[in-house]
This record gives C-alpha cells, sequence and structure tokens, in this order.
C-alpha cells in the first residue's frame, strides 16, 4: 500500500506566497498533497507562482487570492475562500513580511517605518491567526481521508526574536518579538481545540527580502560573517520544515520557537574561516 503523502486532502492556506519562504513552500506543499490557496499583495508573481505549481505538480489543486495582509477584510476573505471552494482550513502559513531598507535603530528609525513594519509583521499574523481559529474550529474528523479536528497554524518570527542583530533593524525586531509571545499564547490558548501555534524562527535566508535590505558590502559581510556554516540558509530548507510543522509528523509540538538558523543561536563567538558561498 502506496504511504499517504503528509498533506494529502489538507486544505492550506500560505500568505507571502509570491516568492522567499512562501514560494518554496507552496512547492514543497504541493508535493505533498495539499489543496493550496495562496495570497500575496503583489497580484502578478501570485499569478505565475499558481502556474507553475499547477505545472510541476499535475493533479494539483491551487489557486490564488492577492492579499494585503494588514486589512482584515481581505485575510478574512482568503480564509473565506479557501473554506468555501474546500469545505475546511486544516493549515494556516502567516508567512507574509515585511523587512524595510529604512528600518533602522532607535533613533534613525522613521515612526511611519515603524507603523508599517508592525502592521503588516504583527497585525497580519494576528488577523491570520484568528480567522484561521474561526475556520478550524468547525473542522470535523473524517479519519477515511487522513483529516482531523482542529489544525496546524504556523507564524514567522525570526532568530532576531531570540538574539540581537548585527545590523540595526529595530521595528523588524520588535515585531518578530511580538509574533514570539502571540504565539506561544496562542498555542496555551487552543491547545484543547486541537488547534496547534508555531513560531517558525528562520536564521539569515538568501532571499530578495533579506538581500535587499543588505543591500552594501558591508551590511552583507558583518551579517554573513557570524554564520557558524559561513553561508546563509536557503528558503527551501525553511520550508521543509514549515512541511514538518504542517503535518501530522509534528502533531505533539505546539508553543514552539522553531529555530532553524545552522546553529547561529548557539554560537558564542565568531566562526573562523572565509564565508562560504
Amino acid at each position: 500500500m502506496a504511504a499517504r503523502l503528509r498533506l494529502e486532502n489538507k486544505v492550506c492556506i500560505i500568505t507571502g506566497a509570491a516568492s522567499g519562504i512562501g514560494l518554496e513552500t507552496a512547492h514543497q506543499f504541493a508535493a505533498e498533497g495539499a489543496r493550496l490557496l495562496l495570497s500575496d499583495i503583489n497580484e502578478q508573481a501570485l499569478s505565475a507562482v499558481v502556474k507553475d505549481v499547477e505545472a510541476k505538480f499535475p493533479g494539483s489543486e491551487a489557486e490564488g487570492v492577492k492579499c494585503d495582509v494588514s486589512n482584515e477584510s481581505e485575510v478574512q476573505a482568503v480564509v473565506e475562500r479557501a473554506v468555501s471552494k474546500w469545505g475546511r482550513l486544516d493549515v494556516m502559513f502567516n508567512n507574509a513580511g515585511i523587512m524595510h531598507p529604512a528600518d533602522d535603530d532607535a533613533v534613525n528609525t522613521e515612526e511611519k517605518i515603524w507603523d508599517l513594519t508592525q502592521s503588516i509583521n504583527v497585525k497580519g499574523v494576528w488577523y491570520g491567526s484568528k480567522h484561521a481559529v474561526i475556520a478550524m474550529r468547525k473542522n470535523q474528523a473524517d479519519p477515511s481521508r487522513g483529516l482531523g479536528r482542529g489544525g496546524s497554524v504556523i507564524n514567522v518570527a525570526s532568530f532576531v526574536a531570540i538574539m540581537g542583530a548585527a545590523t540595526p533593524q529595530l521595528a523588524y525586531t520588535a515585531s518578530k518579538g511580538a509574533v514570539l509571545a502571540m504565539t506561544r499564547e496562542l498555542a496555551m490558548v487552543h491547545a484543547r481545540e486541537k488547534i496547534r501555534f508555531n513560531a517558525l524562527c528562520p536564521g539569515p535566508i538568501r532571499t530578495p527580502l533579506l538581500m535587499d535590505f543588505l543591500n552594501t558590502p558591508e551590511k552583507l559581510n558583518r551579517r554573513r560573517i557570524h554564520l557558524p556554516q559561513g553561508r546563509f540558509g536557503e528558503a527551501i530548507e525553511q520550508a521543509k520544515a514549515v512541511v514538518f510543522l504542517a503535518s501530522e509528523d509534528s502533531s505533539y509540538v505546539n508553543g514552539t520557537d522553531f529555530l532553524v538558523d545552522g546553529g547561529l543561536h548557539a554560537c558564542y563567538v565568531t566562526a573562523e574561516g572565509e564565508p562560504v558561498e
């Protein structure tokens, strides 16, 4: 008998699905049999991702919906679309976020940059979590299809919520600390409803988001020199961790700060040797 795919028949939402970790997670989810509702503020890029998923994974079910996660009504509409199309929501990956190039220290970060960052990175996760809970509370177990009650919510935080960043990014760091605290509390509040919450904490990843922020050789090397493996992580390495947190492989994992950072959090001193490309 063929083994069941880890996300077979599960209805999954990914925000920020048009690039980086969201894009790679869309591919990994599709490979595991998920039904995908993908959202992003970049409608053109999102449409390309949906077509790419359908081409690479024949028979997969994917749909794209434009969404600004700082707008609650748009987040609600994404969740309701997934439920109306497939009857339930099993996985919510609150991945959308920003790291603004003008984000800096306490003196130099402008209030508009602070407010924009909190609105997307914190409110967006709150809205996604809120409407995921509303939907997941209605899920009924269907053992024949490998579906249970409740669901899994994965919120993207960061290693900088746990340790200080070498390059100032105060608004971003504060927002990710808020995501960690919010995720822990949600995990406790909803545990008896079989709705799990975990925070993915990526280390520095080679994505457009980070590379745009580390926009000078000095910034780039200041961050890279601290990495124990001498390299930035790749988005697919995060996506594979998200599959684990979304699936029943992690059924007893709840309320964690799930660090996928190449060991950075455990590094006391800068690793020796030249950076590895």
